[in-house]
């Protein structure tokens, strides 16, 4: 595990960054609209049965590798025991991720029924976004998104990379799929049992966790990068997973000076430049 205490003092992205400090008083919908029209990339909804989903992309053919990033769990609860009416994330670090990637071909996806409404359709239930963000039906939706955007492009590869709870999503498809070259997440929430218990909340027990596919994902590079200061996914549950996975394929690192809902976008590109692990 390496340590990158300064990577804050960067002044990568000052442009984007600036924009996205004059989103705080814009409404999350518009926000991320200024957000991905900055960086070129168009809106496109996926309407996967049972749950809709938002993407946005930015392509250019011919398409040979794709980054696919997946965001995290939004704005989920009010508080500890009220859900929120709507999940569209006040901070969408993972779209934020996408927008500062320079690959060819990116795409991003929201977790169901972010980014959309008001009003939500009676599909979009508080339960998808909270005891159910993790369930089957919740990763058959969003496998079936991804499926849909990458079938215009045979033979693509895919490079996962997931925020949050988009980690714990991220990883799962990447143990289902056989086009996904590589795995990389930001505070992925890894290990959900293990990050509910720590936070003393009640657990889920339908919740699907990347560190029970640990088998299944041995074998793909990987990277999983946690904040020094976040206290939301702390730096163990990426190390917990590496544990489970082994350690040929898959690299843990800690960067210093970042919480959970820090500005990773601002640092993104000189992790992104990381090698992945030697299989």
């Amino acid at each position: 595990m390496r340590i990158y205490p300064h990577l804050l003092q960067g002044t990568l992205l000052i442009s984007l960054s600036l924009l996205l400090s004059g989103c705080i008083s814009v409404d999350p919908n518009t926000a991320a609209q200024q957000i991905a029209a900055h960086s070129g990339l168009t809106s496109e909804k996926f309407d996967s049965d049972p749950y809709p989903i938002v993407g946005w992309h930015r392509i250019v053919p011919p398409v040979k590798t794709l980054h696919v990033y997946i965001e995290g769990d939004g704005f989920a609860w009010k508080n500890r025991t009220t859900p929120s009416d709507n999940p569209t994330p006040r901070n969408p670090v993972g779209l934020k991720l996408a927008a500062a990637d320079k690959h060819a071909s990116v795409l991003y996806l929201a977790r169901p029924c972010q980014f959309i409404g008001p009003p939500l359709p009676a599909r979009c239930s508080a339960n998808i976004w909270t005891q159910e963000r993790f369930s089957p039906a919740v990763i058959d939706a969003m496998n079936a998104a991804l499926n849909r955007a990458v079938q215009r492009y045979p033979g693509v590869k895919i490079d996962l990379i997931g925020y949050s709870g988009g980690g714990n999503i991220a990883a799962l498809l990447a143990a289902r799929r056989s086009d996904v070259r590589s795995l990389r997440t930001v505070a992925g929430n890894l290990d959900v049992a293990y990050v509910n218990a720590l936070h003393h909340v009640t657990p889920m027990p339908a919740a699907k966790s990347a560190i029970e596919s640990a088998p299944a994902l041995r074998s793909l590079p990987q990277i999983h990068f946690s904040g020094g200061d976040d206290t939301t996914v702390p730096p163990a549950v990426a190390r917990r997973f590496q544990q489970a996975v082994g350690e040929n394929c898959t690299r843990v690192e800690t960067i210093g000076g970042m919480a959970h809902g820090s500005d990773w976008a601002n640092v993104w590109p000189q992790l992104l430049a990381q090698g992945l692990p030697g299989c």
